[in-house]
């Protein structure tokens, strides 16, 4: 039998996302980021193409945001109070944009490539969450090809894979979620 890492285990078994809601500040400074994101850039990347890269959004680019997702949601039809939870959103003290920037490769399709900057955007959160830090993985009107270009700089065949919202917790989680019947969403086959 393979040696357990209990730890790592139960750590996964109580994970849970912090909205970004309940974070406050003050987030990881430069050189905790950099060892945070150096963790959740060992995800799967068959290739080793790296098809992602980060942008960290901190202080006055978030100023700056908030109030640009908040009209960007209004835009779409979400209603003030909706809006404003979107932009609020960016009033935290770290937000990294993991930015889908794929390869061209002959050897590793596309889609594959975007799981990888999915994987490494539950990385950041699970580094995040595991170094003591509130984390949350979301998306939304910001990661907009149009929005995403215009604000965030995204060139090319760019999209954002999601924005991992850091800082302090505020308080405790939410009430964990209802989690998935597993013998109901898995097939075996021998």
């Amino acid at each position: 039998m393979p040696a357990a890492n209990a730890e790592a285990l139960e750590f996964l078994r109580g994970r849970r996302s912090h909205p970004p809601a309940l974070l406050t500040g003050p987030g990881p400074d430069e050189a905790a980021l950099t060892g945070l994101l150096t963790l959740a850039a060992r995800a799967p990347d068959h290739g080793k193409l790296e098809p992602w890269r980060f942008i960290v959004l901190r202080g006055a680019a978030l100023a700056r945001l908030a109030p640009l997702v908040a009209d960007a949601s209004a835009a779409a039809g979400n209603t003030p109070e909706k809006a404003q939870k979107h932009g609020d959103a960016f009033r935290v003290p770290v937000v990294v944009a993991v930015v889908f920037a794929p390869v061209a490769s002959d050897k590793v399709p596309e889609w594959e490539q975007f799981l990888s900057a999915g994987a490494v955007s539950l990385g950041l959160v699970n580094a995040a969450l595991a170094a003591g830090y509130g984390a949350s993985w979301l998306t939304g009107v910001a990661s907009a090809p149009d929005f995403a270009r215009t604000h965030l700089g995204l060139t090319g065949d760019e999209r954002i894979a999601g924005f991992i919202h850091i800082g302090n917790r505020r308080e405790a989680p939410p009430p964990d979620r209802p989690r998935p019947d597993i013998a109901a969403k898995t097939t075996v086959l021998e």
